[in-house]
């Protein structure tokens, strides 16, 4: 068993164009003569390896707290590429994840775009989550239509991993959010159990 960490440092992250950076105060100090080292934490729901709710896009969707633990955990299909995620891409993904037995969760490693097209045929298929290594689905100066279509059938995101070395195949995912009550997203700590 080989367990793969997937999650960026919070604190030196890469963070979505005009969203705050995450910061930390150490509030107490043993080396400051205090009882213990105490830090407060400053940031975004979206900073760093999180995941989105419906919520995030979607007036009356389901938040954090409301997603369940279901869709964060469990077997997933780890795919590769480079570009636009086109339709086909998307059918040629699931197709192997289904012949893996791990269609429910799909990462896509590589500076890949997922496409509208793509985003309907995974939400068609009733994937539970997709992940990426960008810090949203979908084109960053237009994140917004492939959210829709994602969120909107109840697909959790999982953005900002990072799977640099690792290979196409079926993993063990583990990425439970946080449980912040009412949030459209939260980060996580991502990590992948192999052989």
């Amino acid at each position: 068993m080989k367990i793969i960490d997937i999650t960026q440092e919070l604190f030196h992250c890469v963070v979505f164009p005009g969203d705050p950076a995450p910061e930390m105060e150490r509030r107490l100090s043993l080396e400051r003569g205090d009882v213990c080292n105490l830090t407060a934490l400053s940031m975004c729901a979206h900073n760093g390896t999180h995941v989105d709710a419906p919520f995030h896009f979607i007036g009356g969707g389901k938040t954090i707290d409301q997603m369940g633990l279901e869709p964060y955990v469990g077997d997933c299909w780890v795919a590769r590429r480079s570009g636009d995620v086109t339709a086909e891409d998307a059918r040629a993904i699931l197709s192997a994840a289904r012949e893996a037995g791990a269609s429910q969760r799909i990462l896509i490693g590589g500076p890949a775009t997922v496409t509208a097209e793509a985003a309907r045929e995974f939400a068609a298929a009733g994937i539970r989550l997709l992940g990426n290594e960008s810090q949203t689905v979908g084109p960053e100066n237009a994140p917004r239509e492939v959210h829709l279509i994602l969120l909107g059938a109840e697909v959790t995101l999982l953005e900002g991993i990072r799977l640099e070395g690792v290979a196409e195949g079926r993993y063990f995912l583990s990425a439970a959010p946080i449980n912040l009550g009412g949030c459209d997203g939260a980060p996580c700590r991502a990590y992948l159990i192999g052989e």
